[in-house]
Parts: C-alpha cells; structure tokens; sequence
C-alpha cells in the first residue's frame, strides 16, 4: 500500500468543523491517503491514515466509513491496534463477512439498533423495512450506511486532523421516507480523543438513529478475549428485551442484576450468570439509559473500559441518552483478521452510544424523529489514556 500525503481543498471540511482549518490549507502532513480496494461495480475505495503529535494513528476508509484501525499506547508507551478489522477492502466484502455481518468499525444508519417487526407508523402512514434481524430491522437495513460509499474530505487544524464524510440518502432508500443529507465527523486531537460529530438533515420527517460500531480489544485486535476488561457504565437502569432483543419498555434497574457496571466490573464477572435476559441476548446485547443531564459542552459520562494488563483505557462521553453494550456474542471465529488471528467468542466488543432500540414504535422513549425544521445532531467522544 503507498501512502501519500494530502493536500486536497478543505472547502468540504471547513464547512462542518471550525472555518480556521480553512486558513491551514497547505501540505497536510498528518493525513495521508492510499486506495484500499476496489468495489464490485468498479468504484475506488480509499483508506485515510491519521496521527496526531502524541502518535495515536488512525485508519478510515469511506466505504462504510469504517475504522479500519486505531492504535494507542500501553502503559509502556508500546502502539497497538485495538479495534477489529481487515488489512484490505477485500474482508469487508467477502461472502463470509457478509454472512457474519459484525458491522466491525462501520457507520450504522439510518436506524443503529432494531425496529420491531421491521415497521413504524408515522403520520398515519405505515413504513416497511427489511427485516435482516430475525423477525426484526437491523441497523439500516439490508444496505444501511456501513455498506455504502461516503464522500471524504481531510482536514487539518490546529490540535486536531480528520475526515469528513457526506452521503445523501434518497427517500425511499431501504424504506425510510425523506431524503436524508448526512455528514459525520471523525477528528482525531492532540488531547488524545477521538471526536465523531453527526449532522442529518432531511425533506420529510423521519426517524434517524447514527451510531460508530467499533469492537473494541485493550489488550490488541487478535486478543482471544476481552472478558477480563473492566467495565464502568453510568447508568442506573437498562431497557430489557424480549426473546427476538426488541425492548419490552421497560427502563428496569440495574441495582442486583448482572447489568450493575456503575462501578468498574469485570466484563465476564456475571456474564454467565442464571438470567433470562443474558439468555436472550446470549451474553450482554443491551442498551443502558445514561444517568445525569449533559453537561456545558452537551456530552455526559457514558462508559469507561480498562484492560489492566496493558494499562489502556478508553473513556465515552456523548450527547446521546443511551448506549448499546455487545460483548461480541456471536463472533465465533469465521473471521479472521489484521493480525491473522481468528475473533473468536468474545474476542471484542462494541459500544454504541444511541438513542433506544425501536423508538420508532416506543412512546416511552426518548424520540428519535427529525424533521426539516429539526435536524439531527449527535456528538460522541473517546478518549484514550493509560495507566
């Protein structure tokens, strides 16, 4: 793979992050960019590769707007890779990946998470949306956004360095109404953070949940497990499920249940446990409210995950109310990936900062509904340090 440095316009860019990257047009030596691969129907997939002045490096492609890689430092200043993934285009597009659908590293949309029955009435009108879940829509359909081909931009500024990914989704597409005009942002920061902004906006109203679906390993992509992580969840209840993983709508309690992370937990500590809930979702498959009110920079604490064996830790904030925890349940080796080591049973998992699962046809949740006098907008925050 040849890198080369970029030195594209940002006129893109300048108008979603701060207009001062605009003055900072010349070579943008902390974004380089190489062709990944090749899709079926001919077009060109690109990798982006990003560091920041501390040495964190991080790998983007715009199909899918996938984190292909991330490497952060252990306690002894040692780089690893700690999310999961493939060397090439080629792993995201193989048969056994898309029989597996892991959703590894991918912008998920419309809907991140499950709508019931694959339907939602809005307006009167009743929509139908693949069911690619079971019974159930999973994650934007049979081609939600991880299975597109974004437009990127670089950009470069002062304390930061990224990517700004546009895709218009026309109305219709995958069943949803409206056309809808997303724009996501990652920035990568000289405070160590990795910074995703979501921006949507659409002809006709209709339901939009954004998410990341990174699979997280401290330890190193290619660890065979991350229960031995320690897990910190801020919140005080969690939305059970039935037995197809659709919330019943109820917000219950984590207090004496193995859903209790308000303080830092083993992962596999009670993820064994005699209870009907880990049966339904085979492990942890839940989403948890988020506890406290954002605060002035409109993000509140959501998780915090440390593997104490290489001193990594990784911190979420959002402005998002819930967050979606995936002990990796159903990877059962089939994949193998950038280390050549296959991800077996709980070899990662993934944090999904969201609103609810099935808002759409929950009146008790918060509501997912965007308009074209309102538009969607969602800020998440990781930041990454070590012990």
């Amino acid at each position: 793979m040849t890198w080369k440095t970029i030195t594209a316009s940002l006129a893109m860019a300048a108008a979603v992050v701060p207009a001062a990257q605009a003055a900072n047009a010349s070579a943008m030596d902390r974004v380089e960019h190489a062709v990944f691969g090749t899709l079926p129907d001919g077009r060109t997939a690109d990798l982006y590769r990003i560091t920041n002045n501390n040495g964190l490096v991080m790998e983007v492609t715009n199909y899918g707007g996938i984190i292909v890689s991330l490497k952060t430092p252990d306690r002894d200043g040692e780089l690893g890779d700690i999310v999961l993934g493939f060397a090439d285009l080629d792993g995201y597009l193989s048969e056994a990946y898309r029989k597996a659908n892991p959703y590894f590293g991918a912008l998920i949309g419309r809907y991140g998470n499950r709508i019931a029955g694959g339907r939602f009435t809005l307006n009167g009108e009743t929509y139908d949306l693949a069911t690619n879940n079971g019974p159930n829509h999973l994650h934007g359909g049979d081609r939600g956004f991880n299975r597109v081909l974004w437009q990127a931009e670089p950009f470069q500024e002062s304390g930061q360095a990224g990517l700004v990914l546009s895709y218009t989704s026309a109305d219709g597409e995958e069943g949803y109404p409206g056309k809808l005009d997303v724009t996501v942002t990652y920035a990568l920061t000289d405070a160590n953070e990795l910074a995703i902004e979501y921006q949507a906006e659409t002809t006709e109203p209709t339901p939009v949940n954004l998410t990341q679906h990174s699979y997280f390993n401290l330890r190193g992509e290619g660890h065979e497990s991350i229960l031995d992580h320690q897990l910190q969840i801020h919140a005080d209840r969690f939305t059970p499920v039935d037995d197809t993983l659709i919330p019943t709508g109820e917000q219950r309690p984590v207090a004496g249940t193995p859903f209790d992370f308000r303080e830092p937990t083993a992962i596999g500590a009670r993820i064994n446990d005699d209870n009907t809930q880990l049966d339904y979702g085979q492990g942890y498959d839940h989403n948890f409210v988020l506890s406290g009110e954002p605060g002035e920079d409109g993000l509140r604490p959501a998780a915090r995950l440390e593997d104490r064996a290489s001193g990594r830790v990784v911190e979420i904030a959002t402005s998002e109310p819930g967050i979606q925890f995936y002990s990796g349940n159903f990877l059962d080796g089939s994949l193998t990936g950038k280390s050549g080591q296959p991800y077996v049973h709980r070899s990662g998992l993934a944090l999904e900062t969201q609103h609810f699962p099935d808002s759409p046809n929950q009146d008790g949740f918060p509501s997912t509904l965007v308009t074209p006098d309102e538009p969607y907008r969602s800020r998440t925050v990781y930041r990454f340090s070590n012990d």
